[in-house]
C-alpha cells in the first residue's frame, strides 16, 4: 500500500517571492504515524500543511509556482480533496487548523461555522447537528450555537476551528500552532482532546508546533525542515532529540528542557529593570466590552502605567485582554471612566483639545481622541493578528509608514527601516509582500512596524507568537533594551516565558475584574 502522505522533490514559490517557501521535500508519512513537524520560523512549516490540505493551487492563474508531487492517497492533494466530497462519506481526508484562527472562521454564529464543513461534505441534516453540538463541547467551546463569531476571543477562534475539523473525522488531523493562543489550561486541555480523538480514530497527525514539550510524548517522529530546503532530520522522537539536540537548538527549534538561545546581544536570561520613571498613563474606574456588544467583560479597572516598566496582562482566554489593550493603546474608549496620558506621554498635546472620531468630545489627555499622528509618535500597538495592521505592497514600504506619517526625512526614515530589518532577521525580505510571510515573520514585522515611530509606550498582543527560540530570543532582547531606555511596554500575553524574563508588573484579569501584582523588590 502506498503511504497516506508522499512528498518527492515538492516545493512551493509564492507569485510574490523570488525564494521557495519549501524546496527539495521528499518525505512519507504512513496512515495513522503521528508526525511533529519542526524548524527555525520561515522554514516552510505552514505552507506543506496548506499543501497537504489541498489549498495551494499552482496553476496558470493560481497563487504560486508547485514543483515535484505532492500526494494523498497516491493523487495530488489538491484531487484527494476534492474525492473526500464527491465520496459522500462525510469524513475528510484532511483537516487543517491555520496558523491565524481567525482566516478559518467564515459564517456569523458559532454553530453554523462548525457545520460549515459538513454541509460541504453531504452530511445529511440530520447528522450535523450533533456533530456539530459533539465537536464544541470536545474543544471546551460550551456556547449556543446562535453565539456571534464577532464576539469571540482570539483563544475562543482557535477553539472554534479545532471544532469545525474535527466535526470532519479527518483521517490526517493537520494542526499549525494549535496552542499559541490559548491558557495554559486551555492548551492542556486541547492536546488531551486531540489524543482522545487520535486514539478513537486511528487518524494520524501532522503537528507543526514551536513549544514541543506538551506534545512530545503524543507523537512517535520528529520531521526538521531544513530552511533552505529538504530536511534537516528525521525519525523516532527521543532519538532525533538526543543525537541532534545542540544543531536544532541552534537552528532555532524549541526542545524540552532547554531554555531559549540567547540573542544577538546574549541577553534572553530573565532581566528585571532597576528603576521605573514618571507614570505614562492612568486608569481610572475603566470598563471595556467588545464591540457590537453591550455587555462589559471588564470592570473596576484602577491601575498605572509608568516609564520603563513592562507589564504582562495576563487571564483565561475571554477575560477581555485584548479588549483592554486597545483601550490601553488609545484605539477604543472605555466604556466608562477614564483612560488619562500624563504629561510625559500627552507632551505638547496638552493645551489642545481633540475630536474622537465617534463625535463626543475628548479631552487632550484623553489617548482615544489622538489625532492619528499624534497617537503614532505616542504609543505603538501590535494586533493579535498581524494581518490587521499591514498596509504596503513589501515589507520594507510597510515599515516606512509611520516615520513618514510622522514627516521624517527620506534619510531618516532608510536609517530606521534598515536597523529594524536587519535587527528583526527580516532583511532578506525587504521587498516580500507582507502577507506571503510565515506568521512568525508577520509578528516580527508587526513588532517593527510599532517600534518604527519610537514611540513611549508600546501596547503589544502575543507578541512572541508563532517564533522559533531563536527570534523569541531576540525578541525577548529587543523589548528588554527598549523598557531599559525608558519605553513602558504593556504586553497581553499567554507566554509564561516572556512574564518570567522581563515582566515587573502583572496586570490579572478574571472574573471581569483585574488585581495588579507586582513583583518583589520591583519599582
Amino acid at each position: 500500500m502506498s503511504p497516506l502522505l508522499s512528498a518527492r522533490g515538492w516545493g512551493w514559490r509564492w507569485n510574490a517571492r523570488r525564494a521557495h517557501a519549501v524546496q527539495g521535500l521528499d518525505l512519507e508519512v504512513e496512515a495513522g504515524e503521528r508526525v511533529l513537524l519542526l524548524g527555525a520560523s520561515g522554514a516552510g512549516k505552514s505552507t506543506l500543511l496548506a499543501g497537504v490540505a489541498g489549498l495551494l493551487d499552482g496553476g496558470p492563474d493560481g497563487t504560486g509556482e508547485e514543483e515535484g508531487e505532492l500526494l494523498v492517497d497516491g493523487v495530488p492533494a489538491q484531487q484527494a480533496r476534492q474525492r473526500a466530497v464527491e465520496a459522500g462519506e462525510g469524513r475528510a481526508r484532511t483537516g487543517l487548523l491555520l496558523q491565524d484562527p481567525q482566516a478559518q472562521t467564515v459564517l456569523a454564529r458559532v454553530g453554523d461555522d462548525v457545520a460549515f464543513g459538513l454541509e460541504n461534505h453531504a452530511v445529511p441534516p440530520e447528522r450535523i447537528w450533533p456533530r456539530v453540538d459533539a465537536a464544541l463541547d470536545d474543544v471546551g467551546l460550551r456556547l449556543p450555537r446562535d453565539h456571534p463569531t464577532s464576539r469571540l476571543s482570539g483563544g475562543q477562534r482557535q477553539r472554534l476551528a479545532l471544532a469545525g475539523v474535527l466535526a470532519l473525522q479527518p483521517q490526517l488531523l493537520l494542526l499549525d500552532e494549535p496552542t499559541a493562543m490559548l491558557d495554559p489550561e486551555g492548551a492542556a486541555a486541547l492536546r488531551g482532546v486531540v489524543a482522545e480523538r487520535l486514539a478513537a480514530t486511528g487518524a494520524g497527525l501532522l503537528l507543526v508546533e514551536h513549544r514541543v514539550d506538551l506534545w512530545v510524548d503524543l507523537v512517535d517522529r520528529v520531521v526538521v525542515l531544513a530552511p533552505g530546503g529538504g530536511v534537516l532530520a528525521d525519525g523516532p522522537v527521543w532519538r532525533v532529540l538526543d543525537e541532534r539536540g545542540d544543531e536544532l537548538a541552534a537552528a532555532g527549534v524549541w526542545l524540552p528542557g532547554r531554555s531559549a538561545a540567547p540573542g544577538r546581544g546574549g541577553r534572553a536570561q530573565p532581566r528585571r529593570s532597576g528603576t521605573a520613571g514618571d507614570g505614562l498613563l492612568s486608569l481610572e474606574g475603566v470598563a471595556v466590552g467588545r464591540r457590537g456588544s453591550g455587555a462589559r467583560v471588564l470592570t473596576g479597572v484602577d491601575a498605572q502605567v509608568r516609564e520603563g516598566s513592562f507589564t504582562a496582562l495576563r487571564g483565561v482566554n475571554g477575560a477581555g485582554k485584548s479588549t483592554l489593550a486597545l483601550a490601553v493603546a488609545g484605539l477604543v474608549p472605555p466604556v466608562s471612566g477614564r483612560v488619562r496620558a500624563h504629561p510625559a506621554l500627552a507632551g505638547g498635546l496638552a493645551a489642545r483639545r481633540r475630536r474622537r472620531p465617534w463625535g463626543s468630545s475628548a479631552a487632550a489627555d484623553d489617548p482615544a481622541g489622538w489625532a492619528p499622528r499624534d497617537l503614532v509618535s505616542r504609543i505603538g500597538s501590535v494586533f493579535q493578528d498581524p494581518r490587521h495592521q499591514f498596509v504596503a505592497q513589501t515589507v520594507a514600504d510597510e515599515l516606512a509608514v509611520g516615520p513618514r506619517r510622522l514627516g521624517l526625512s527620506e534619510e531618516e526614515v532608510d536609517v530606521r527601516t534598515t536597523e529594524l530589518l536587519e535587527r528583526l532577521r527580516l532583511d532578506r525580505l525587504a521587498r516580500a509582500n507582507p502577507f506571503t510571510l510565515s506568521g512568525g515573520e508577520q509578528r516580527r514585522l508587526s513588532v517593527a512596524t510599532a517600534l518604527a515611530t519610537r514611540p513611549r509606550l508600546l501596547v503589544l498582543d502575543e507578541p512572541t507568537f508563532g517564533q522559533d527560540a531563536r527570534t523569541w530570543a531576540e525578541l525577548v532582547d529587543l523589548l528588554a533594551g527598549l523598557r531599559d531606555a525608558g519605553t513602558a511596554v504593556v504586553a497581553a500575553t499567554h507566554d509564561v516565558e516572556l512574564c518570567d524574563a522581563l515582566a515587573d508588573t502583572t496586570w490579572w484579569i478574571g472574573d471581569g475584574r483585574l488585581r495588579v501584582e507586582a513583583l518583589v523588590g520591583a519599582p
